[in-house]
């Protein structure tokens, strides 16, 4: 038995922990749904409850209303079975077929060199407790849980919502306990391409490994500007070819479109008397870089390595040029702040994933655009499209997801208002987010429908560093007890 197994019934309440570790075991990544999807249908099966599992493997469980509640209208608990699959630098996991190694560090719970998924397998996690607790007084429930929200709502958008009886949903996908959301982001993907000319050139390899920056979500941590490792990465050598001539092999950095990289790497092939003065040379440059960035990320670091002579296929140098063009002139992080609501982002964007491997004809670039005007995401990405085009690539938009407008009228945040001065002795605040949320599409497809979304604490998710606070979402899990036992 591991140490988490012996402290979880000391701390757990209604289960919610030890159905937190079981779906943790259930390999779980986004657009691996097969096995997490089953796990959820053989637990309503083995409590005799009725489900619908569709094709793109979202999971609706049914649960009756508990005695003198049959009147009662039903209410949705919403959420989403995928994660994000980060591993720590220097750490190899098949998040295909292993689960994760979680542990308790104090009040937090994470997993051992990999993200923990707590986005959002939390609301999972309060899901399986709502409908294994005979003692809860409650309304019909319908617990519906869909697939890959994390790389593009898909599961939300293959919804038949004609399926949902309920027309009060909370969502279970925001970070900070205290805080009800209202509104969110809409946003799209830009899947784009440069085309890559290679020249065989023989000389010395320099390897190049960028690590140690924050990272994070690409929307609810791109207020923090933390610094995207590719972006940097490409500043660092269109700094170094001022004094140095190189020819780049290849070059990547980022695991996730709506994640920040905290990583990349390079290939640089040089003439092989000049390969110690541009190591040093590039050093130095790093050096001046991390004074400056200092404040941002203080464990920036950059190893250089130089290995041995060999003929490859470098990029031409017009290639090359066209692509530090893109990378020195692509827009990146916030771009408009809110004229409404102070201190909300209104418009980003972050360059997710970047490749450019050693033979490939082509460097491909992946953003995700976020606003919650729908102009001005379009805006951002006809400027990415018009960028890529104007040298010789190509970019097409996709995954676009609608916002979550805020609702003046909705009886549901009314009663969740009441609820929680009642249980904490204090109003919540009450936020809109510049992340996505399934939200959008769940009201395109109802409007009728009154949604608010919550959340226990949680930080640095979509990172090997992503912690869950332990009491926090016990409380939250109480917290929503008291509120079903109203609605």
């Amino acid at each position: 038995m591991s140490e988490l197994d012996e402290l979880i019934p000391k701390l757990d309440y209604k289960n919610v922990l030890r159905f937190f570790a079981q779906l943790s075991g259930v390999p779980r990544g986004s657009g691996h749904n097969e096995k997490i999807s089953d796990f959820l249908v053989q637990f309503a099966r083995e409590r005799g409850l009725e489900y619908v599992q569709d094709e793109a493997k979202n999971v609706l469980i049914r649960k009756p209303a508990s005695e003198g509640c049959g009147e009662r209208p039903p209410v949705i608990l919403q959420g989403h079975m995928d994660m994000v699959c980060v591993a720590d630098e220097g750490v190899r996991h098949d998040f295909e077929h292993e689960g994760l190694e979680l542990f308790a560090e104090g009040d937090m719970l994470g997993a051992r060199g990999t993200t923990l998924g707590g986005d959002d397998g939390i609301a999972v996690a309060y899901g399986m407790a709502l409908l294994a607790d005979d003692t809860l007084r409650h309304p019909p429930l319908e617990i519906l849980i869909t697939t890959d929200e994390e790389t593009g709502m898909y599961g939300a958008k293959a919804l038949d919502a004609s399926i949902l009886k309920g027309r009060r949903l909370i969502n279970v996908d925001s970070e900070d306990e205290g805080v009800v959301l209202v509104s969110c982001a809409g946003g799209l993907r830009v899947n784009a391409s440069l085309p890559a000319q290679r020249i065989t050139a023989e000389g010395t390899l320099l390897k190049i490994e960028l690590g140690g920056l924050a990272g994070g979500h690409s929307g609810a941590e791109i207020h923090r500007y933390h610094v995207n490792a590719v972006y940097e990465l490409a500043r660092l050598l269109f700094d170094l070819r001022k004094s140095f001539d190189f020819l780049l092999v290849e070059m990547s950095g980022g695991e996730k479109d709506n994640a920040i990289p905290n990583a990349s790497c390079a290939s640089l092939l040089l003439h092989a008397d000049q390969a110690d003065a541009v190591k040093n040379g590039l050093l130095s440059v790093f050096e001046e870089h991390q004074r400056e960035l200092s404040g941002r990320e203080p464990d920036l670091k950059l190893s250089v390595t130089v290995s041995g002579s060999a003929p490859v296929q470098a990029l031409s140098p017009v290639s090359f040029e066209k692509l530090m063009f893109a990378l020195m002139q692509a827009p990146d992080g916030v771009q408009m702040m809110s004229r409404d609501i102070d201190g909300l982002v209104e418009s980003s964007l972050n360059l997710g994933i970047f490749r450019l491997s050693e033979g490939d004809a082509a460097a491909d670039f992946r953003f995700s655009v976020r606003s919650s005007v729908s102009s001005y995401r379009h805006y951002l990405s006809d400027k990415l499209v018009y960028l890529f085009e104007f040298l010789g690539g190509e970019a097409v938009c996709d995954s676009e997801y609608p916002a979550w407008e805020y609702r003046k009228n909705s009886p549901l945040r009314d009663r969740f208002v009441e609820v929680f001065e009642n249980f904490y002795g204090k109003k919540p605040e009450i936020q809109a987010i510049h992340a996505g949320l399934e939200c959008g599409l769940i009201c395109e497809k109802l409007p009728e429908m009154d949604i608010v979304s919550i959340g226990p604490d949680m930080k640095d998710i979509h990172t090997p560093r992503e912690r869950l606070s332990i009491s926090s979402s016990l409380r939250v899990y109480r917290f929503l007890e008291k509120l079903l036992e109203v609605l």
